[in-house]
Order: structure tokens, then C-alpha cells, then sequence
């Protein structure tokens, strides 16, 4: 579904800011994958994910979804086949808009500028019925006066209402408490699974990394260091990540966030 070869991306060459960001990077995903992601900051995780959604132009290598190469098709092209979540709740959706007219127009049907149909609210409600927050009963209200987790859950719904060939969570979860995050994960792991939808995740959960999906990657200095997928994977220990990526990395794993997490 996804072949990302040899890419690569330095920020301000030449002057005293050059920053290589992503070095040779190649990854292949199958259709259905669901890959987690772990790397401490810096690693290049959320500027692979630009480099995908076509934020920037990479400088070398191709970027290909669904036997498409989209390596130079602008982003809001981009956009129609990838669906994202950042680790702000307040960025995927209006907040002047009420939550029935965000999920119109994430379905495509205009949001407020457009008549939504019996059927259509029907199936809103039936959906959001599905994240158990309650907001079934809430369609008329603002989605500025939701919690933060209520729009996380809200936002992976409007990704995901008409499934997107890939969908790129960027520690989605992580700007929320651990209850309502547990329910952002439970409908990430339901909808996926119903969908069928390649996936990648970030996360500084190792735990998450290792349970979630069915591929893990760890990522170091702009590339991919490991990547851990079918027996491999099984039972495999936080400890024994964290081994493999030294093994990997050549160095150890220095994200206090990731450790302690």
C-alpha cells in the first residue's frame, strides 16, 4: 500500500541550522499493516509523516500509496487518500462548527453550507455511538466546548469516515488522561480492524509499541534502526526492545519520556 524508498531531507543546507532530518529512509508497507513507532525526539517520526503527507518535497527518493507515485502531488491532493491525527486534539476539527456539521463535512457533504439528510445523521449517531463518550445526544452542540479527548475521539471519526488508503496517528493519545486515552485506542484498534486500514502510529508508549498493530519500527537519527514484525514480535519484552535497539542504533535508547513511560 505505501513504498517509501531511499528518501531523504535536510533542513536549512549549508548555513549553520543544516539539519539532516531523514537519511536514505525506505519503508514498505503492505495493505492492512498497522505499524507502530517509537524513537526519541528528533528521530525523524512526525518529519517522516510530513514527508508522506507532502508538507515539503523530500530531496531524494520517491513516495508511492496504493501504486500511485505521489511524490510530487501537493498536499491537499495527498489529503483525499491520507487521513491524520496530531497530539493537539484541538487541530482536526471547527470549533465553531457543531459536531453533526464537522462530520458532514468530513463525509464530504459541505458541512453547514449543505442540507444533511436524515440517513446521514442516522449514521453519525450510530458511529459516534460507537466511541461510548456520549456525544450520540450531543450533535447540535460546538465542538469548541468539548474536552480534549471528546475531540481526539471526534477528529479519528471524521479521519476515518470515508477510510482513507493510510492513516498516520502522531501520539495521538498522548495529550490525554489515561482513561479517555484507553478509549481512543480501544476505537483506534475497532476501526482499523474494521477497515482494514494501513496504519502507522507513533507512540512513546513501548508497551502500546508492542501490543498495538502488528508491526513495530524503531526509528534513530532520520532512519529506520529496527523493524520487528511476525514471531519476531511475539512475546517480545519492553527489555528486549530496548536491547534490539542498541543492537540496532549502536547506542542506547536516551528518551526519558520513553522509559519512564
Amino acid at each position: 500500500m505505501l513504498r517509501v524508498d531511499n528518501i531523504s531531507k535536510t533542513f536549512n543546507p549549508g548555513s549553520v541550522n543544516e539539519k539532516k532530518a531523514i537519511a536514505g529512509l525506505s519503508l514498505h508497507l503492505a495493505p492492512g499493516d498497522f505499524a507502530t513507532i517509537i524513537g526519541s525526539n528528533g528521530a525523524g517520526k512526525s518529519t517522516l509523516f510530513n514527508a508522506v503527507c507532502g508538507d515539503f518535497l523530500t530531496d531524494t527518493g520517491s513516495v508511492v500509496l496504493g501504486g500511485q507515485d505521489i511524490t510530487f502531488m501537493p498536499a491537499f491532493k495527498r489529503a483525499k487518500h491520507i487521513g491524520r491525527l496530531f497530539q493537539d486534539p484541538m487541530r482536526g476539527s471547527a470549533p465553531g462548527m457543531t459536531i453533526e456539521e464537522n462530520l458532514a463535512l468530513a463525509a464530504g457533504n459541505g458541512g453547514w453550507l449543505s442540507y444533511v439528510s436524515q440517513k446521514d445523521k442516522k449514521r453519525f449517531r450510530d458511529r459516534l455511538a460507537l466511541l461510548n463518550m456520549g456525544l450520540e445526544d450531543r450533535m447540535k452542540q460546538p465542538v469548541g466546548l468539548l474536552s480534549g479527548g471528546q475531540r481526539q475521539a471526534l477528529t479519528l471519526l471524521m479521519a476515518t469516515m470515508n477510510p482513507p488508503k493510510l492513516l498516520l496517528l502522531d501520539e495521538h493519545t498522548a495529550a490525554l488522561d489515561p482513561g479517555t486515552a484507553e478509549k481512543v485506542l480501544q476505537f483506534t484498534r475497532d476501526i482499523v480492524t474494521e477497515h482494514k486500514i494501513t496504519t502507522m502510529m507513533v507512540t512513546h508508549n513501548m508497551q502500546q509499541a508492542l501490543e498495538l498493530g502488528n508491526r513495530t519500527l524503531m526509528m534513530d537519527s532520520g532512519n529506520i534502526v529496527l523493524d520487528i514484525q511476525g514471531k519476531e514480535r511475539e512475546g517480545l519484552t519492553v527489555a528486549d526492545l530496548l536491547e534490539k535497539f542498541k543492537a540496532g542504533a549502536g547506542k542506547n535508547l536516551d528518551n526519558d519520556r520513553i522509559l519512564l513511560s
